[in-house]
């Protein structure tokens, strides 16, 4: 969860990312480009669009704990950045929550129940913590054995080069 005070009515996006990082909206839009045509050559659409709003992540963050239990945690996770990138679907409701946790082949009744317990919001609670200490506040964000991490898309050589770091310690 990358904007846990993310309020509940969420943040237009140009907004969110105008006071998150200071782009202007011409770095924006060049940026949803390359996203454009990376997810593009990956098979994947970014539908970016004007209302676009950022929201609060929390209960999803729940479910996807939830679901790595059964060995769905990333077809999950896949499925909601499906929804929320490519679909246009707000991935803070619960009945977007209830379709995805469905289409994965997890029990959205067992799932949805957990949202509000508090023992499962203090394990995510206390797991965000965990990567915040860490430095991860961005994604992507690949950690290398909890030591060393690279932020931000990055071309191949990067990560060759921090792996062959990591072999010839």
């Amino acid at each position: 969860e990358l904007n846990p005070n993310m309020p509940v009515e969420g943040q237009n996006l140009n907004e969110h990312i105008t006071e998150k990082y200071g782009s202007t909206i011409e770095q924006q839009q060049a940026s949803k480009q390359h996203m454009i045509e990376a997810g593009a050559e990956l098979g994947f659409t970014f539908d970016y669009f004007d209302e676009m709003r950022m929201v609060n992540t929390f209960d999803a963050h729940i479910l996807l704990e939830y679901a790595k239990d059964f060995g769905k945690q990333t077809e999950l996770k896949m499925q909601l950045t499906k929804a929320f990138f490519s679909d246009r679907k707000d991935v803070s409701q619960r009945d977007v929550l209830k379709e995805a946790l469905i289409s994965v082949g997890l029990n959205a009744t067992e799932a949805l129940a957990l949202i509000d317990q508090p023992e499962a919001q203090q394990e995510v609670r206390k797991k965000e913590q965990f990567w915040q200490n860490l430095g991860v506040s961005s994604v992507p964000t690949i950690v290398f054995n909890r030591k060393s991490a690279v932020s931000g898309a990055q071309p191949v050589d990067i990560f060759k080069q921090v792996l062959s770091e990591i072999i010839a310690e």
